[in-house]
């Protein structure tokens, strides 16, 4: 994607107000500059010290302005580790100094939708890091409602492992495998190897489908996909992969199609592969409309799920994590430092040049 790469000077010498972020200045137009430090606005808010992020596909949706709801001059991001710097008076989950994975959905816990376990949709938070308010791809953040969207994590922990747990690892989760209802001996079709495809095929192994598909334009990815769990590999560059579906599973279809890109051509593949009672999950966010072919579908006893990740088993996916079952830090293929966020995101952004997954952003 064509970014136009800015850097800003900083002005002056550093000091304790002041730190570094990377802005939106306008769909291909992130800033890495000087800012001022987030302070507590409201009691139940924190201050978090970045020490490891990392860029997110939505964060590319945002640069190419498929996200209105991002202002010119947001700080992007909504993924972090880092330690509390300071408190607000009514946090009580939490202290200075405590080491916290920040979740990309803040929740207040007391409105009807997180009474409803829709985070997502909480009336004061749901997705608004690095959407309506300043995000994690800086040196501090400000995470509103702390006690219920931050997570404690042991002072050992794999930060790199643990902060694909901020979103990806819930989002394929929630958004691909749960609303698809996989079930055991299921056959599974995900389009999109990229990092949600794959967190959506390394949790679905919870339910032990009996085959996995994995549909992708890029080679590397899914000779990545085999090494999560994948079956079967099929290449869509030829325009043939609905057909190769079919070949594959004798003209039945999946079971469960799980959409992990959020284009109109990976969304007709998922349709048109779905067996009778199938599961239709979609994961990836579309900037532009899709057609929904309800002439093929009206007969097909078909269940369409949308969904924005709510984070409810970010505590399970913890625990798979600290017990070894779940290898999330695999994901990881660049490393760079905060100050080199915009190198992190051209990788990021060529992801097939540079046989990029998840790039690692760490504070030095």
């Amino acid at each position: 994607m064509s970014i136009a790469l800015m850097e800003r000077p900083v002005a002056g010498p550093r000091d304790a107000s002041t730190m570094r972020a990377l802005v939106y200045h306008g769909p291909g137009k992130p800033s890495w500059e000087t800012h001022a430090r987030p302070a507590l606005l409201a009691p139940s808010d924190a201050i978090v010290r970045i020490t490891t992020s990392t860029i997110c596909g939505s964060d590319l949706h945002i640069l190419r302005g498929d996200v209105p709801t991002v202002a010119d001059g947001r700080i992007l991001g909504h993924e972090g580790i880092g330690f509390v710097e300071d408190a607000g008076s009514a946090v009580s989950a939490f202290r200075k100094g405590d080491k916290v994975l920040i979740s990309c959905i803040t929740s207040c816990g007391k409105c009807d939708f997180c009474r409803k376990q829709m985070y997502s949709h909480c009336r004061d938070g749901g997705w608004i890091l690095g959407n309506t308010i300043d995000g994690t791809q800086a040196e501090y953040v400000r995470i509103p409602h702390a006690d219920t969207s931050l997570y404690p994590l042991p002072a050992g922990a794999d930060e790199e492992a643990a902060v694909m747990l901020s979103d990806i690892l819930p989002t394929g989760f929630e958004c691909g495998v749960l609303n698809g209802h996989v079930q055991p001996g299921d056959t599974i079709a995900i389009v999109g190897a990229g990092p949600v495809g794959l967190a959506a095929m390394m949790t679905a192994r919870f339910y032990s489908p009996a085959v996995i598909i994995s549909i992708d334009l890029d080679d590397n990815r899914l000779q990545v996909a085999k090494t999560f769990g994948a079956t079967v590999l099929i290449n869509s560059a030829d325009g043939k992969a609905v057909q190769r579906v079919m070949e594959t599973t004798g003209g039945r279809g999946a079971d469960v199609a799980i959409e992990a890109v959020g284009m109109p051509a990976t969304f007709d593949i998922c349709q048109n592969i779905l067996a009778a009672g199938g599961h239709l999950a979609n994961i990836g966010v579309h900037g532009k409309p899709v057609m929904l072919h309800m002439e093929k579908l009206w007969d097909r006893n078909a269940t369409l799920t949308t969904r924005l990740v709510d984070t409810v088993t970010t505590p399970l996916l913890i625990r798979s994590l600290e017990s070894g079952y779940l290898e999330p830090g695999r994901l990881v293929t660049h490393r760079f430092t905060l100050d080199n966020i915009l190198q992190a995101y051209e990788t990021f952004g060529n992801a097939a040049r540079h046989k990029a997954l998840k790039v690692l952003l760490t504070a030095r």
